[in-house]
């Protein structure tokens, strides 16, 4: 089990939301005694060049990076796994149809889409959550669609649909617990790919705007000063690194349980 991982998550997490009663410097203070000063006793992180304390904003801004990459990854994920299961029971038709529009979808580069679509919209946490997931459930509906073919040609199932069983039933009583696996190994992958997508944007100015804040917006404010402030971007980039480095041990040692799992049953 990846106990580092996890640890690291766990803390991140605390950090981000339980953090502020820890350390309650103001992550919007200007203090104009202190521009650019590098990590301290009394700024543990340096401050940035409008003297706003790094360790508050990165406190603030993890609050958004996360719940960005959760909720994005949650629901990109649920619409994936609706629309893989659905294609891989119903088959004919229905998978044809599902499967096109799954393919147009990856037609388009992801990060390129967001682009277009977030230079139409003015971004918000909301906003992103529904863009980066709209943009981002087509690799999860391929693998829960592959699986669902494997689930529907059991003789159990074929013995279910010849007996009229609901159809609902079936999804959620037999498909659901062997997809379940695949749905969180898709989840944890995604919360990192969500992370790594709403950083891009606003490194770029297309993200998150102010007064509100995340660890690309704080990484975007330090690239002019990176010379001579290396802190600036160095902490919120680092905190990127590790939340999306962690998820993905996670992911693939959940991937390496499920694999394990199937030769289990094969045999």
């Amino acid at each position: 089990m990846p106990k580092f991982s996890i640890f690291v998550i766990s803390f991140i997490f605390i950090f981000s939301f339980f953090g502020v009663f820890i350390y309650a410097d103001d992550a919007g203070t200007l203090h104009k005694d202190a521009i650019l000063i590098p990590p301290s006793l009394e700024y543990i992180l340096g401050t940035d060049r409008l003297g706003r304390d790094i360790l508050a904003r990165l406190i603030e801004g993890g609050k958004t990076s996360l719940i960005i990459g959760v909720g994005s990854a949650f629901i990109a994920s649920f619409i994936g796994l609706i629309v893989g299961s659905t294609a891989g029971y119903f088959r004919g038709k229905v998978d044809k149809a599902l499967i096109i529009t799954v393919d147009l979808f990856l037609t388009f580069p992801t990060f390129f889409l967001l682009l277009a679509l977030v230079s139409y919209i003015s971004a918000s946490i909301l906003v992103l959550i529904i863009i980066i997931s709209v943009t981002g459930w087509m690799t999860t509906a391929r693998l829960i669609r592959s699986e669902s073919f494997k689930v529907s040609s059991q003789p159990y199932i074929k013995i279910l649909n010849i007996a009229k069983v609901n159809k609902l039933k079936i999804l959620l009583k037999y498909y659901a617990p062997i997809l379940a696996p695949i749905y969180f190994v898709s989840f944890t992958f995604g919360v990192g790919g969500a992370i790594l997508a709403e950083s891009g944007l606003s490194f770029l100015g297309l993200g998150i705007v102010s007064p509100q804040m995340s660890w690309g917006t704080i990484l975007s404010g330090g690239k002019d000063v990176i010379e001579i402030a290396w802190w600036v971007s160095f902490f919120p980039g680092l905190m990127i690194f590790l939340v999306t480095f962690s998820l993905i041990n996670i992911s693939n040692y959940l991937q390496k349980l499920t694999n394990k799992k199937k030769v289990q049953n094969s045999i």
